[in-house]
């Protein structure tokens, strides 16, 4: 016999109206796609930004005052000059990152030739700023004593010119990566938590009888929670492109979106079905939260969206491999970043294919003892 499409229709329609009964699972799914997107993609940006900077100012020359005018907005709060004795207050507190301290006679020291120092406290409890930071004013620094000292703001021409030319996101603005990155996880996440919590909403409600008695086959129950909870998703995905990532972060997103979709309903027919799995080994909905909180830390944290895959170990980037988000990472970069066509995508869309089809079998394997009232 084969597949009654109208009967998988009606189901599917049933998960919507169940998806619709449940506040909690809506707010979730407007936050995720909204709010968090933006959130990550805004509030922790990798360059550094105003950056909290005082200064004790011993020497009170024309050198000092140089140096405490060369740290300018967006990257630097104006910094406020402080006695020696407020120094080590002042980094207790967290109310300044560094604290650069100009020793008496700088500038003497700096035009008769002989060796200068300047000091440089960091509070490297804040990580970002501290390790990017120190780099920025040793630079800054630096750069005006050595222009003071020449008596001009220009430097010798070096021998080699580098020219940077960035492709892709030419200004390097780091939300257009936070963003879209944020969006894949969430993609991934709420995908799983929607399918496994249709299959163990049927059993907490007691509506399990009601599908058994009813003339349809696993497979079609099955297809039903996948295609609804992945047409949310694909929704809510849409939604955040066009509104959150192009709207509002102003993302230059590239490439076709017909073909992004394709192989994000690739994805979510993995991830959907992984829900389907995890939900029919669990228990109970508390035995499959514990099981999503395990399964999404390595998707995430290991599939090339928050850190590029050369740099992790050999032996989890092969064995991520067998992960759908691995590939959906590759799909997303390549296709809205780079404006990749299907010539360069239809590796990993067809290894999200063959992923996504043994996890299907899986979870048909396990969705008649899913079924069974316990």
């Amino acid at each position: 016999m084969g597949l009654s499409w109208h009967k998988i229709w009606r189901l599917g329609v049933k998960e919507w109206w169940s998806l619709l009964r449940d506040p909690v699972m809506l707010g979730l799914i407007v936050y995720s796609f909204t709010a968090a997107v933006y959130v990550a993609a805004t509030a922790q940006p990798d360059t550094l930004s105003r950056t909290s900077l005082a200064i004790v100012d011993e020497d009170v020359s024309a050198l000092s005052l140089r140096i405490r005018q060369a740290f300018l907005a967006p990257q630097f709060i104006p910094p406020e000059v402080i006695g020696l004795d407020e120094l080590d207050a002042r980094l207790d507190r967290g109310s300044a990152t560094f604290v650069l301290v100009i020793p008496a006679g700088f500038q003497r020291r700096v035009l008769a030739g002989r060796p200068a120092a300047l000091q440089l406290n960091v509070d490297a409890t804040r990580m970002s700023q501290a390790f990017s930071g120190s780099g920025y004013v040793e630079q800054i620094a630096l750069g005006e004593v050595a222009a003071f000292a020449r008596g001009v703001r220009m430097q010798e021409a070096p021998p080699v010119g580098l020219t940077v030319r960035a492709r892709f996101n030419p200004a390097l603005t780091p939300s257009w990566f936070g963003g879209l990155m944020e969006l894949i996880n969430n993609v991934t996440m709420l995908s799983v938590i929607l399918s496994g919590a249709a299959l163990i909403r049927e059993r907490e409600h007691g509506t399990v009888e009601h599908l058994l008695a009813m003339p349809v086959r696993r497979v079609e129950i099955l297809l039903a929670k996948l295609w609804s909870m992945a047409a949310v998703v694909m929704l809510a995905t849409v939604v955040a492109l066009l509104v959150v990532l192009r709207g509002l972060l102003q993302v230059g997103l590239q490439g076709s979106l017909p073909m992004f979709l394709l192989g994000l309903a690739l994805h979510l027919f993995a991830t959907t079905s992984l829900g389907i799995l995890m939900a029919a080994t669990a228990r109970g909905m508390p035995q499959f939260g514990l099981l999503v909180i395990l399964a999404l830390l390595p998707l995430q944290m290991l599939s090339g969206a928050t850190t590029p895959r050369e740099s992790i170990p050999l032996v989890l980037r092969e064995l991520m491999l067998l992960a759908p988000t691995t590939h959906f990472v590759d799909i997303s970069q390549a296709i809205l970043f780079r404006g990749a066509g299907i010539d360069v995508v239809w590796r990993p869309m067809l290894a999200v294919l063959a992923i996504g089809t043994v996890l299907f079998a899986l979870g048909l394997a396990r969705f008649g003892t899913a079924l069974r009232p316990r």
